[in-house]
């Protein structure tokens, strides 16, 4: 497993920390993502037990997925590269009174320095934003205690992603900040079941996650050609 601390790009945590003073903001830049929570953290509670588990939140961002997984009895570690992000997640925790630990970590230090330490960790829509999502995987693996599970969201590279997630969301519709996905950035579920295997780690389920901007709200589906969900087990 790389143990470099560099597998990040500046120019993507630039990016997501503009948007941290509205990350909050059920109406702001970050809409979708308020959306899609509840399906992820439903996904996640169908597959584990939370309460009382040792969780970790990859790539937590202001911690939106990480205060609903503390809320549902779990112990959240969050982890993000983006500073203001874990300025306001910290700050959004003393306000809630939701606790969560937020460490400024690159994973696979982490890995080094807490292996085997997890029952469950959640890494939603963050592979597609690093260089070697590989090594975020390898490094999960390490995270995780034996039985443990690997939660996974990114977008499948399709024509029908490029249309709904580029085009639609970003240019048309504006959900998202111009520029926030790159196409060649996308991974096919099976590259990521490929980076799961090589990880040792066995995968359970995959389906689509659906977003339905006219509810604003998102669903499970079968359809995986966009956004989908993975979960992976370590023996």
């Amino acid at each position: 497993m790389s143990t470099a601390s560099g597998n990040f790009r500046q120019g993507e945590l630039d990016k997501f920390d503009e948007l941290a003073q509205r990350w909050w903001d059920p109406d702001g830049p970050q809409k979708a993502l308020h959306a899609l929570n509840p399906a992820r953290l439903g996904y996640i509670a169908a597959r584990t037990t939370l309460r009382d588990a040792a969780v970790l939140d990859v790539g937590c961002g202001a911690g939106l997925l990480s205060e609903s997984l503390a809320l549902a009895g779990a112990n959240v570690t969050a982890i993000d590269l983006a500073p203001n992000l874990l300025k306001v997640a910290r700050l959004h925790g003393l306000e809630s009174g939701v606790k969560v630990d937020y460490r400024e970590s690159p994973i696979e230090a982490l890995a080094n320095e807490m292996p085997a330490s997890f029952d469950a960790i959640a890494c939603m829509e963050m592979l597609e934003h690093v260089p070697e999502p590989a090594s975020v995987i390898e490094a999960c693996a390490e995270l995780l205690k034996p039985g443990g599970r690997l939660f996974v969201s990114t977008l499948n590279r399709t024509p029908a992603a490029f249309a709904v997630a580029i085009v639609g969301a970003e240019y048309v519709a504006r959900l998202l900040p111009k520029g926030t996905h790159q196409y060649r950035d996308f991974i096919k579920p099976s590259e990521l079941a490929a980076w799961l295997r090589e990880a040792g780690l066995e995968l359970e389920d995959v389906s689509g996650l659906a977003y339905e901007p006219w509810r604003n709200s998102a669903r499970i589906v079968s359809r995986t050609d966009v956004n989908y969900l993975a979960c992976a087990r370590k023996p």
